[in-house]
């Protein structure tokens, strides 16, 4: 990993959301989520942290928190698109280096956002950079709802599923599997790094078969040829705010 780099964050922020309604103005010990997440990408060695968001709601909120905000047009069909069309109105290089927080991520390590960055600019081989960590038991490693990646012998990522990948084919046999020796399964990060060049392309070739039938669009990158790369992370991840139940979670690690 490269000592320091420059690169922007990019924070998409949406008031729809099926489980949590205006999920990143809900309150967090005081400070609405978003702001959260905008202090955790500032702690990092980025050089512009920006909010991306079609609501006025909550670009009135981060104005009165003091982040720079970018607004955007509201049809987009995810958070990458609106990314891309950040770099548009911003007007960013195509060899610039954007990353991508989710804006539902009050928690996100400021060391994993520098760590997407530093391994995309070291790499140049890569368009887009990401990360994993470990997983420990086999219920994780069959959940669906946990994406699994598996990297080759540089780092870059071979596919991304949300089956159990690799296959251990005489472990997983059993009636009762359990993990085998000799590998190691990896959870992926939902953190990426994208060379503005690449992420336009992204958003020129549309969704491909493989990304709609695993609903994972980074397949997408791999796809098209491209080059994914992806490190285990430095610093364990916490889980983002998807229910009632982790919004509880969140909540009562800032009480603490």
């Amino acid at each position: 990993m490269a000592d320091s780099c420059e690169y922007v964050v990019v924070i998409p922020a949406r008031h729809g959301s099926t489980r949590l309604p205006g999920k990143p103005l809900l309150d967090i010990c005081g400070k609405p989520m978003i702001q959260r997440v905008w202090e955790q990408a500032r702690l990092s060695d980025a050089a512009r942290v920006v909010v991306a968001t079609d609501d006025l709601q909550i670009a009135q909120a981060c104005d009165g928190f003091g982040a720079e905000v970018c607004m955007t047009l509201p049809e987009h069909p995810s958070g990458t698109d609106r990314l891309e069309e950040v770099t548009r109105i911003l007007n960013l290089a195509e060899d610039c280096i954007v990353v991508n927080v989710q804006g539902d991520e009050p928690r996100m390590p400021p060391a994993l956002i520098r760590q997407v960055a530093s391994n995309l600019a070291t790499h140049v081989g890569a368009g887009v950079s990401t990360l994993c960590e470990p997983l420990h038991n086999i219920e994780d490693v069959r959940n669906p709802n946990i994406v699994k990646v598996i990297g080759d012998l540089r780092g870059m990522a071979l596919y991304f599923s949300r089956a159990p990948i690799p296959w251990a084919r005489d472990a997983f046999a059993h009636t009762t599997p359990a993990l085998p020796t000799g590998w190691r399964w990896m959870r992926h990060i939902g953190i990426y790094g994208y060379r503005v060049g690449l992420l336009r392309d992204f958003v020129r070739w549309g969704a491909c078969p493989l990304e709609e039938i695993e609903c994972l669009e980074q397949l997408r990158v791999l796809y098209h040829g491209h080059r994914i790369h992806v490190e285990e992370a430095v610093e364990a991840a916490p889980g983002g705010v998807d229910t009632a139940e982790d919004l509880e979670r969140v909540r009562a690690s800032y009480a603490v």
